[in-house]
């Protein structure tokens, strides 16, 4: 551990069914510790691992334990009876009784969901990181989503951005988080001086605090989009001080924006409406979000890229291609306003995003998502385009010849019709790719390692792709050697049963073989012209 900590943990402390690992991150108010479940309490719904959060409300004065009793409970207030995706969850709260530790006696404890990283990391290491705007898409459809629902973050900064290990962010940090009373909330007064907008900076503190609209976090926003993008901060100036003045200054009108002539065009008009001198002029939260939408979607469109994605990702979680197709239909597609959809198939209009394909000898050609992968999976058959990537991918993700796309594009045909909604609750199968929540567990992760809990649908295409791509190529060696008939048949068949039915039917079992028939049809109508 380097530096100070709000609140100073031992490794192996124990609470409740946690034990402290290592410390991840501190603020002024709290603490923030890796952990890991353990003993035989009820875990009923916990991860393998969380992250801690200990907030120091048993000590110090009388003024210090209320405001930091307050900062719990708006943090927990919001937690419990709010749940959307792109808030950082949490699993239960704690209060540490121990006497012998007077320092963490009394503590509030936070169990929350365990990110890989934030963004606020993330542009420390990479300035500018080339998924940029796939971030900004996530991060304002996080603030769409707390403001729908009546909620102000208050501190919305990079630090306060967490990067999941599917490359997604979640919005967390909500100690200064505040329901809405009509047009404002009242929050502690605490702020980060570069991410406040001008009217808060000298504004009045009464009794409950300070008066905040929804429009202060899109202030935010644009400070932060401007960051992302750029590199540096909107307003002039080497300190927050100096930062701070000038914006006193642009709020009077004695100094314009100048915004970065780095900053993308197409993101110019975003950022300028986000920083507006009033809160009166700033855009809402849902024009803004689709606008964000609207532009990441056609960057995306024009001149996207799988390496793009590739920033987004903590370097101990980029060590094969499955995960990198997830990330990639995960933020690109579902994140930034593309539909995933079986009627998106190859009749529908226009040739959808692209992306850089390496061809033979390392070339690359910029190519669509119709056709991405076409000299392995045929693009006039109805796979639709927003499943190509992830097919492709995750079929050259196994070093087993008969794992290829066709394979895996007819079982998901024969499977689901290649319907992400798939719910058939009488065989507790749901998804593209009809998985059993138990199943899924053991091939949901990329490094081999099984699900900290039982998943629970629905299950989206760029989780269910992938873990079938693993399971397949676990069959394939599994499969007796010299069974008769198509191996990529017989490896289709034991996924839908097991390599054991298929070892002991000397192939395939008769219950299946309308199942093998159907699979080998569209194993034909799939693969391409000289391919076997």
């Amino acid at each position: 551990m380097t530096g100070p900590y709000a609140v100073t943990v031992p490794k192996g402390y124990r609470i409740g069914v946690w034990e402290v690992r290592a410390p991840i991150a501190t603020g002024a108010f709290g603490s923030v510790y890796e952990a890991r479940r353990v003993g035989d309490g009820d875990a009923a719904g916990l991860p393998r691992t969380a992250a801690l959060k200990f907030l120091p409300t048993g000590t110090g004065t009388p003024r210090q334990l209320t405001h930091l009793r307050e900062l719990a409970e708006r943090e927990v207030g919001l937690h419990r009876r709010l749940r959307r995706p792109r808030l950082v969850r949490m699993y239960e709260t704690l209060v540490v009784d121990d006497a012998a530790r007077p320092a963490l006696d009394g503590a509030t404890v936070l169990v929350l969901e365990k990110a890989e990283g934030s963004l606020s990391a993330l542009l420390s290491a990479s300035p500018c990181p080339a998924a940029g705007g796939a971030l900004l898409a996530q991060v304002c459809e996080g603030l769409a989503q707390l403001h729908r629902a009546g909620w102000v973050h208050g501190d919305l900064k990079p630090a306060n951005v967490l990067l999941m290990r599917d490359g997604s962010a979640r919005l967390a940090d909500f100690n200064m988080a505040a329901e809405l009373e009509g047009t404002h909330a009242y929050t502690p007064a605490f702020s980060t001086p570069d991410y406040t907008p001008p009217e808060l900076l000298w504004s009045e503190i009464g009794e409950r605090g300070r008066r905040i609209r929804p429009s202060a976090d899109v202030w935010a926003f644009g400070v932060l989009a401007h960051l992302v993008l750029t590199g540096s901060f909107p307003l002039p100036g080497g300190t927050p001080t100096a930062r701070r003045d000038a914006g006193a200054a642009y709020a009077r009108g004695t100094e314009e924006l100048r915004l970065s002539p780095a900053l993308p065009e197409v993101w110019r008009e975003i950022v300028g409406a986000c920083l507006t001198r009033t809160h009166v002029e700033r855009i809402g939260t849902d024009a803004l979000l689709r606008r964000v939408a609207a532009t990441t979607e056609d960057t995306v469109r024009r001149a996207g890229s799988i390496r793009s994605i590739r920033s987004v990702l903590p370097p101990r979680t980029r060590t094969r291609r499955a995960v990198l197709a997830v990330a990639a239909a995960t933020v690109v597609f579902a994140a930034l306003g593309y539909g995933i959809s079986a009627r998106n198939d190859d009749r529908g209009g226009g040739p959808g995003p692209e992306f850089t394909d390496q061809g033979p000898g390392g070339r690359t050609a910029t190519v669509s998502a119709a056709s991405y992968g076409s000299a392995e999976l045929r693009t006039d058959r109805g796979v639709p385009p927003a499943y190509r990537l992830l097919i492709v991918e995750t079929a050259h993700d196994c070093d087993r010849e008969e794992v290829g796309p066709p394979l895996i594009a007819a079982i998901l045909k024969v499977e689901s019709d290649f319907d992400p909604d798939l719910s058939d609750p009488a065989k507790n199968e749901y998804g593209i790719a009809r998985w059993t929540p138990t199943v899924l567990r053991w091939w949901m992760n990329e490094d081999g390692t099984p699900g900290e809990t039982v998943p629970e649908p629905p299950f989206p295409p760029a989780e269910s792709i992938p873990a079938m791509g693993r399971y397949l190529c676990w069959i394939t060696p599994r499969l007796d050697a010299g069974l008769p008939g198509d191996r990529r048949v017989l490896i289709a068949v034991a996924y839908r049963t097991s390599y054991r039915k298929v070892n002991d039917a000397d192939g395939v079992p008769p219950k299946y073989r309308d199942y093998a028939d159907r699979v080998a049809h569209h194993l034909k109508e799939y693969t391409p012209p000289g391919k076997k």
